[in-house]
Parts: C-alpha cells; structure tokens; sequence
C-alpha cells in the first residue's frame, strides 16, 4: 500500500514536468527552411493617429497644407507629434486642410500618400507634391506568461508575431507555446485566431505578421496550470516524495 502511495506520488511528478515537445520553437524548421515571404501592409483604423507632411520645391507652398509643432527638438517627441496628429474618426476620415475631409480607412500608408497627392495636384492646389504617411500610435498588447506583459508601440510597416514576443522578453518556460491566442478588429468585426509556435506552418498565414492594435495572449502550459491546483509546485512535491520515501523505509525496517 505505502509502495503504491510512492508510485502515485512520482506519477503526479512526472505528469507535472513539461517535456521537450512544449518548449522548443519552430521544431519542424529543418523541413520548411526556406519559403516566398509576402509582407502585409497594416491598413489604417479608426482612432489611429496621422501624421502627414506634405513636401515642394518651394517650401512656403506647402505650407497651408502642413501642420505640426515647430521649433526645437522637442516637435520630434511622438508625445507631441500625437497631439498635432490627424485622429481617425470612427468613420475613418481625417480633416485635413484646405482639402477637407478625407476617407482613409482601411487605406496603407502608401495608399493615402497616392490619394492626398492626386486631390492635391488634380484640384489644382500644388504641382507634383511629395507626401509622407506615417502612423504614430501603432501598438499592441501582450499578455499572460511572457517575462514582460504590456503595450508596446512600433514603427516598423511590418513586424512578425516573433518580434512582438520578443518585445516582452519573450515567454516564460511556463508560456504555451502551441496555443497563442491573437485578437484582432477587421472592418468592425473581431476575429480570434490561434497559432502554434513549435510548428512553421503559422509563418504561411495571416497572422504571421501582427497589425496595429492587436491584442496577444499566452496562456499557462498544462505544467503551470497543475502546479497552481492541488499538485503545488514543483519543489514542494519533490520535499514531498522525499518525506514519503524516507518514511517507507524507516517502516519497512
């Protein structure tokens, strides 16, 4: 019976430890080492912040068109380019000046930088502008067992799901790694998907590059979750199993 005790004891033991299949990324890599990549531009939502400079060979043209803060190497701080910003309104246009209101939703940067440029060179307004688009307040959320849960912001046109965990110091061994959770709002519509980490096959789909305002989750793996029930953790069930074997052999004696 005490032998039988022992033997449930290191079972439950076991059972607890991860084992190398949960842990290792990509473990199929060697298989699919090379493969087309196909970059994803993040199209334009609404709440998203602009930031438009219109550019011409004589500078006081464009003027009119150009908003900002000026003076000092403080205008560069994102802080104050956000609030000089143009804010996306939930019917995704921006009011932009002189021109009025303009629909960008759903637009890439490169895309609005074509559309302002053909108003403004059809409408008569400037000849052959130079327009940049950048986002400013790109960001996502990372959260559950990774070393640094959080909101991150980026300006990369593109960044992987891999970079993005890496903005949070990466998982934690007790991260699950074939399961990551990603939310993310399309056209009003939230779509949640799971990609699997020890596997190449989620770099061939949509959610292999990550869009501005997606939320990513990692939840514990099965290890973590029984260690946080009626196992303990590890170390506990080990003092465990020695208190138990130490005493079978005092009674056996």
């Amino acid at each position: 019976m005490k032998i039988r005790v022992l033997v449930i004891v290191l079972l439950l033991v076991i059972t607890s430890c991860a084992s190398r299949k949960d842990i290792l990324y990509l473990q199929d890599a060697d298989a699919n080492y090379s493969s087309k990549i196909e970059y994803q531009n993040a199209t334009i939502q609404p709440n998203d912040i602009l930031k438009i400079t219109i550019e011409t060979l004589e500078p006081l043209a464009a003027l009119p068109y150009n908003r900002g803060v000026s003076g000092g190497a403080s205008a560069n701080s994102p802080e104050l380019m956000q609030l000089t910003g143009y804010l996306v309104s939930n019917e995704g246009e921006i009011n932009f000046p002189v021109l009025g209101q303009i629909s960008v939703s759903n637009l890439t940067t490169r895309q609005i930088e074509d559309k302002i440029k053909e108003l403004l060179v059809e409408g008569g307004h400037l000849n052959n502008p130079n327009i940049v688009v950048r986002l400013l307040n790109a960001k996502i959320t990372i959260l559950g067992e990774v070393n640094a849960p959080g909101t991150y912001t980026f300006t990369e046109q593109n960044i992987t799901v891999l970079q993005a965990l890496g903005y949070a110091g990466d998982l934690t061994i007790n991260g699950k790694r074939d399961d990551i959770i990603i939310t993310r709002d399309v056209n009003g519509v939230r779509q949640i998907s799971h990609i699997d980490l020890t596997s190449t096959e989620f770099m061939n789909s949509e959610y292999y590059y990550i869009k501005p305002n997606d939320n990513i989750i990692v939840n514990q793996n099965d290890p973590r979750v029984k260690q946080s029930g009626y196992i303990g953790n590890v170390g506990t069930v080990l003092s465990v199993v020695s208190f138990a074997l130490t005493l079978t052999i005092l009674l056996s004696r």
